[in-house]
């Protein structure tokens, strides 16, 4: 199945006091490094946030940068292009994500609108999920800039894939990045 990848890369990184989580190092490989990576089965990869050099992916920023994932996510998706049906989103901050992960994500979609990996304690990781274009599309509020991501795609037709150890994992603060250093 074709695909499209949309890695957000931008945010503000409050808890870790404004650093560039998408260039944090991780086992010695950067974030988008490892984001990117797990997104190499895909026909396009957008990124939305900061321009990176060293990556062969389509850059954008939101209209008003630091205004949600509902934002940047709207941004990319105007990149992907209108013969892909499915799109992967990715954080630019999870350090077990692989392309086994993004595999099993787009397998997962099924006749639904979308799958999302789900951690080991139940909860939906909005920001590691694979979705049908058209649905996301259609499911954008008119008013992109701070919506909430859940409340977007909460209303979407979801298949719960189950996170394998460590793929749900996201670096948020200095003790995150110290666990998987």
């Amino acid at each position: 199945m074709r695909y499209a990848g949309i890695v957000l890369a931008g945010g503000s990184a409050r808890r870790l006091s404004g650093v560039d989580k998408p260039a944090l190092s991780v086992g010695g490989k950067p974030l988008l490094t490892r984001a990117i990576h797990a997104l190499s089965g895909a026909g396009r990869v957008v990124a939305v946030g900061p321009r990176r050099p060293g990556f062969d992916v389509v850059w954008t920023r939101e209209p008003v940068p630091g205004t949600g994932p509902v934002a940047a996510l709207a941004a990319g998706l105007a990149f992907v292009p209108d013969d892909v049906g499915t799109v992967v989103v990715l954080a630019a901050d999870l350090p077990g994500v692989r392309r086994s992960t993004v595999d099993r994500l787009v397998a997962a979609v099924g006749d639904g609108d979308g799958a999302v990996l789900v951690d080991a304690g139940g909860s939906r990781q909005w920001l590691l999920g694979a979705w049908r274009v058209a649905a996301l599309r259609a499911a954008l509020p008119e008013q992109v800039e701070n919506a909430a991501l859940r409340r977007v795609l909460g209303g979407l037709s979801v298949t719960e894939v189950p996170a394998e150890r460590g793929e749900s994992d996201d670096i948020d603060t200095p003790e995150d990045l110290e666990r998987h250093r």
